[in-house]
């Protein structure tokens, strides 16, 4: 019985708080590298997207075509796989290529200010496609290659495989001496 009060307590509180997007920010040191959390889509793209512009600014030039072993993708070679990936997923919703986009900027481009631009350039236009979108726009059925998808299944790939690479790339900024900004104040 006194759990169920304690959880009626707690939902009736939680349920007084202010409407969703009017929350205050936390006041902890962190907060900055917490926005987003627990926010839906556009919180989570607006956490993964900070993180992945933080750690590529953070990442030294001269380390921008390290490798953690042969084979594998350097780091200039993961954030371009990145934007070029939210770029390409984008695309098959309905907005087009952006000019000047090759096949093979993944292994061409390596310089640290282009790769952030082009970083930045594919997480706004994720953001500002997916902003005008409408609630019945979500269900609308396309085709990736052969296979049925929907608008709402590719936003979803854009924001997990962001987040699949951003872990990458945190693996090799550690193996790199390179600590990711949001986790200097805990160390």
């Amino acid at each position: 019985m006194k759990t169920a009060i304690s959880f009626l307590l707690t939902a009736i509180a939680l349920s007084a708080q202010e409407p969703a997007g009017t929350a205050k920010a936390p006041t902890h040191p962190e907060s900055y590298w917490m926005e987003g959390l627990w926010q839906g889509y556009a919180g989570e793209w607006t956490h993964v997207t900070r993180q992945v512009i933080a750690l590529a600014e953070a990442t030294p030039a001269e380390k921008f075509t390290w490798r953690p072993e042969p084979g594998v993708r350097t780091f200039s070679e993961v954030y371009m796989h990145i934007a070029m990936a939210n770029f390409y997923l984008l695309s098959v919703t309905g907005p087009k290529l952006p000019p000047g986009m090759k096949q093979d900027m993944e292994k061409t481009v390596t310089d640290k200010a282009q790769v952030i631009d082009w970083l930045t350039r594919s997480f706004e236009a994720v953001k500002v496609e997916r902003a005008k979108l409408k609630h019945e726009d979500f269900g609308k059925a396309l085709k990736l290659r052969e296979t049925p998808v929907t608008v709402d299944g590719m936003y979803t790939r854009i924001i997990v495989h962001a987040n699949e690479h951003m872990g990458q790339l945190i693996a090799y900024a550690r193996s790199a001496g390179i600590t990711p900004p949001w986790s200097k104040a805990s160390e």
